[in-house]
């Protein structure tokens, strides 16, 4: 019984790497289309286009972490060594680390779009 929860843990994981893979191919594929896009098609505000294309690929990737994390997890579970346990303990701390830099530069750039959406109220509002 327990070679049969190993080997079953064994095909979640590879099912939860398999969907991060896919995540990140879709992923790529849309920016690459909106980056081609923008390049036939720039916008008045190019450098907040590609910004906005580049967190938005950044979050997907996120997302994408979140389900290898998921999988290295449930190989740990499985029959965990300390090395095993290390292991799991370095990659954690990295994908927690990205996902803490990668969601201040999200807020930096909400904070940036809120701060250009009030500038263009006001100037509309003067005289």
């Amino acid at each position: 019984m327990p070679e049969l929860v190993k080997v079953w843990t064994e095909y979640v994981a590879l099912g939860v790497e398999l969907t991060a893979a896919i995540i990140i191919g879709a992923a790529a594929l849309v920016g690459a289309v909106r980056a081609l896009l923008a390049f036939v098609q720039p916008s008045a505000a190019p450098d907040v286009q590609k910004e906005s294309l580049r967190l938005d690929l950044a979050r997907w990737l996120a997302v994408a972490l979140e389900f290898t994390l998921a999988a290295d997890i449930l190989r740990t579970a499985i029959a965990p060594s300390w090395d095993d346990i290390g292991k799991l303990a370095a990659i954690a701390t990295l994908r927690t680390l990205l996902n803490y830099f990668l969601q201040r530069e999200i807020d930096g750039h909400r904070a940036r779009q809120a701060g250009a959406a009030d500038d263009g109220s006001q100037s509309v509002s003067r005289p």
